[in-house]
């Protein structure tokens, strides 16, 4: 059974150790008692989720008036609960993005063989993705390179043979099971997949999903295909730059793409499911598309905000809370709903992020903690991307990240799902507040989904900050697993993750307990959080994250 912690009874052990005697223990020290229920809390945050996916937010569209509004929400929350504005001009951080919608009038896809055009149907067969910057008009040779990825951890080369210069690469979405989950969702990230294709020459991409795999049904993303994509506008940020073509084609669709090859898809999907090596290939014939895109910049915002640590050695480091205040605005309707109001994707993480700002500003840990509502993860981790990169506080003294996104308190808190438990020691503190509350706790349990990377703990990950997301778990097979199954099926991305859901509101504050208990925990320990040994992110930490804390003290 899930002993939950509120925050009051968090906060008011707060201002006691922090008023109390030199022998007191610090707030997050040592694990709080338990308490009784405390419907309160689960009230708190249900109020802000109520009022960040009501139909007049308009589903938060980033750079909207409606996401500015949300920002202003957060912004007054946080002054409310005592934390600080976390940037030299207040709370908000502006940031530039350059906004792009095709002109699916003017734009066109085909496949050519033997001279002869057969149309492709954009909707009902592809969509063009906008995340790039397309090339005007592409004429280029097809070829199937299976998954389409190069990973030298485990000596596998999609492309060894294959001759992909000047040509548009098909391949199946996903990886090859043997891969372990880390380095696969690494390599299928944007970035990571087009520097591969660039350097071999490619000139754009089509993806084909699994059908087995697909978070959103085909007819749901399509129906808003023609919503706006965003890129940041900085161009020195774009990890896409030379990519001339993106499609993404429905996999009901996809033995278009092999006819005359002398293999089917079918076969691919088998060989897949087979856990196979997929086969790699010329394909017959030509893409040839055109493309027209209305495009302009637009501004919308970060909101940061800082807890000062107490100790004056530890002051300058700084743990930071993230979840996404973006949702996806206005679009296609579904039973004459257009509205995508974003409760639990991500209404639910920002309620979370306030209720815990609110008891660490009254706990003051020995660390900072630093509390941003980042915008445009819808966009492709767009915002925490640009504040990784240009944080409003010294870039070498954020020390972890923990994150928030879509946790989905769908029902009782028995297990904790973790992504990136095993990759730094801060599970080891994951598992000791576990513990204390009486929660289990699981590494991702669906590796395939590739969570670690998509969502804004990988912009943090890709700086060298160890870092967690989290969620409510489940085990595969069990009436929790269907549950959260058909929520995504149902609701992710659709008009229906809105406020009449079923919500289990205990759930929602036995996490949010444990978020801000683990926030505490971090801000306080002695040490700096670090990568383990075996953890393939290891690779991209700073040597400033390897410094210890004594070293620091004994430079200051």
């Amino acid at each position: 059974m899930t002993v939950r912690l509120p925050l009051a009874l968090l906060v008011a052990a707060s201002f006691t150790a922090c008023a109390g005697p030199a022998s007191t223990p610090a707030a997050g020290d040592s694990p709080a008692a338990p308490a009784a229920d405390a419907p309160e809390q689960a009230a708190a945050w249900w109020k802000h989720v109520s009022f960040l996916a009501n139909d007049e937010m308009r589903g938060r569209e980033t750079g909207s008036p409606e996401h500015r509004k949300a920002a202003n929400y957060v912004a007054d929350a946080f002054a409310d609960a005592g934390v600080q504005p976390g940037g030299s001009n207040g709370y908000l951080q502006p940031v530039t993005f350059r906004s792009r919608r095709i002109d699916e009038a003017k734009s066109s896809l085909a496949i050519v063989r033997r001279g002869k055009e057969a149309p492709v149907v954009l909707g009902d067969e592809a969509t063009f993705s906008m995340r790039i910057d397309p090339a005007p008009a592409v004429d280029a040779p097809l070829v199937f390179a299976g998954h389409g990825l190069v990973i030298p951890e485990v000596a596998h080369d999609d492309f060894a043979g294959l001759d992909v210069k000047g040509k548009v690469v098909v391949y199946l979405a996903g990886s090859p099971r043997n891969v372990p989950g880390a380095l696969s969702a690494h390599y299928q990230s944007a970035g990571e997949r087009w520097a591969t294709l660039k350097r071999l020459g490619a000139v754009g991409t089509i993806s084909v999903a699994n059908p087995k795999a697909m978070d959103v049904p085909w007819e749901r993303s399509a129906a808003n295909r023609l919503n706006p994509a965003m890129a940041l506008a900085d161009a020195s940020l774009d990890e896409t730059a030379g990519q001339q073509l993106s499609v993404a084609f429905n996999p009901a669709r996809a033995e278009r793409l092999f006819e005359g090859s002398g293999h089917t898809f079918a076969d691919v999907l088998k060989a897949a499911d087979e856990g196979k090596a997929l086969p790699r290939f010329p394909l017959t014939g030509t893409v040839r598309a055109t493309v027209a895109v209305e495009s302009q910049n637009v501004e919308s915002q970060n909101v940061v905000g800082v807890v000062r640590g107490r100790d004056q050695a530890l002051a300058d480091e700084f743990v930071v809370l993230t979840a996404h205040l973006d949702h996806v605005g206005i679009g296609a309707a579904i039973d004459g709903d257009a509205i995508y109001n974003g409760a639990m994707d991500n209404a639910s993480g920002i309620a979370t992020l306030l209720e815990s700002a609110r008891a660490i500003a009254a706990a003051r840990p020995k660390r900072s903690v630093v509390f941003v509502a980042v915008t445009a993860e819808e966009k492709g981790l767009l915002g925490s991307r640009y504040f990784a990169l240009n944080p409003t506080v010294a870039k070498d003294g954020i020390v972890a990240n923990i994150n928030m996104d879509m946790f989905l308190p769908l029902f009782p808190l028995k297990t904790l799902m973790v992504l990136g438990l095993d990759e730094s020691d801060l599970g080891d503190d994951v598992r000791a507040v576990t513990a204390a509350m009486n929660v289990g706790v699981q590494a991702d349990p669906e590796p395939q989904r590739n969570r670690f990377i998509r969502s804004d703990q990988y912009s943090f990950i890709r700086e060298g900050v160890p870092a967690l997301a989290m969620k409510v778990g489940y085990e595969e097979g069990t009436p929790e697993a269907k549950i959260a199954a058909d929520w995504t099926r149902e609701r992710y991305h659709a008009p229906s993750d809105d406020l009449d859901q079923p919500i289990d509101r205990g759930a929602a504050a036995d996490f949010t307990t444990m978020i801000g208990e683990l926030c505490l925990r971090v801000a306080n320990r002695d040490s700096r959080p670090q990568w383990k040994d075996g953890s393939f992110f290891r690779r991209f930490a700073k040597p400033a994250t390897t410094e210890t804390t004594a070293e620091r003290a004994d430079a200051r």
